[in-house]
């Protein structure tokens, strides 16, 4: 762990995550060999900016990649035989990605499972990079081509933020889609990776979405702890 330390505002978010949170049970039951090769884990790093507000670290995959090549996504990967638990998963494959030591990531908890329709399981594990300075990135150029950071909020506003209505399993769903630009640089962040962070914006910023978010339900990713936090928002409000 970096020895600076967290701001007392991100300081009392942890603690409040980690008091009210309700982590999923079991997470790392694997009841079958093949599920550990359709299981995954992705790192949602959060640090504070420079003007206080809380960002999140994103690679934009390798064009050369087979499979989702190009797009945004959150550091992460397939879990591994040797992986203890989908933490270990997540601290090694963003330390692979994107040279983040793992020393400088407090782990806050793991959030409720994904699941897409091709079968496979991914796992978020939110953790804070109190010290931002500390990590300088190192990229594997077969798996990534760059890194960047946005802010967290963004994921509950309308600003730059598109939607398609979809439709599958006679389920009509939205799929959500955020335009970010920064420099000469634009990103898209979309589908299950941009549903997964605005779950993760309503759990730490204790705000709605802006939007109806109205994902599918074979996503999932809502524990009953997630239910209760929300209410617990709009009957503060």
């Amino acid at each position: 762990m970096s020895s600076k330390r967290a701001s007392s505002r991100l300081q009392a978010l942890i603690n409040h995550i980690q008091c009210s949170y309700s982590a999923p049970t079991n997470p790392d039951t694997l009841d079958k060999p093949i599920v550990l090769k359709k299981r995954a884990a992705v790192l949602i790093c959060v640090f504070e900016g420079g003007d206080g507000s809380l960002r999140v670290i994103l690679t934009k995959r390798s064009s050369s990649l087979s499979t989702h090549s190009g797009e945004v996504a959150l550091p992460g990967g397939k879990r591994e035989e040797g992986d203890a638990d989908d933490v270990q998963t997540a601290l090694r494959e963003a330390k692979e990605e994107i040279g983040l030591d793992p020393s400088l990531v407090s782990v806050i908890t793991v959030l409720q499972p994904w699941h897409t329709r091709y079968g496979v399981t991914i796992v978020p594990v939110l953790g804070v990079l109190s010290d931002k300075d500390a990590f300088s990135p190192i990229l594997n150029s077969a798996e990534v081509e760059e890194i960047f950071d946005v802010p967290l909020e963004m994921f509950l506003k309308n600003d730059n933020r598109r939607a398609e209505e979809r439709e599958w399993m006679e389920e009509k769903y939205l799929l959500h889609y955020f335009d970010y630009e920064v420099g000469n640089k634009k990103y898209v962040i979309w589908a299950i990776t941009a549903s997964i962070l605005i779950g993760t914006a309503t759990l730490l910023l204790q705000r709605f979405p802006d939007f109806l978010e109205q994902r599918p339900t074979i996503w999932g990713g809502m524990t009953e702890g997630d239910k209760l936090m929300l209410q617990n928002i709009s009957n503060s409000k």
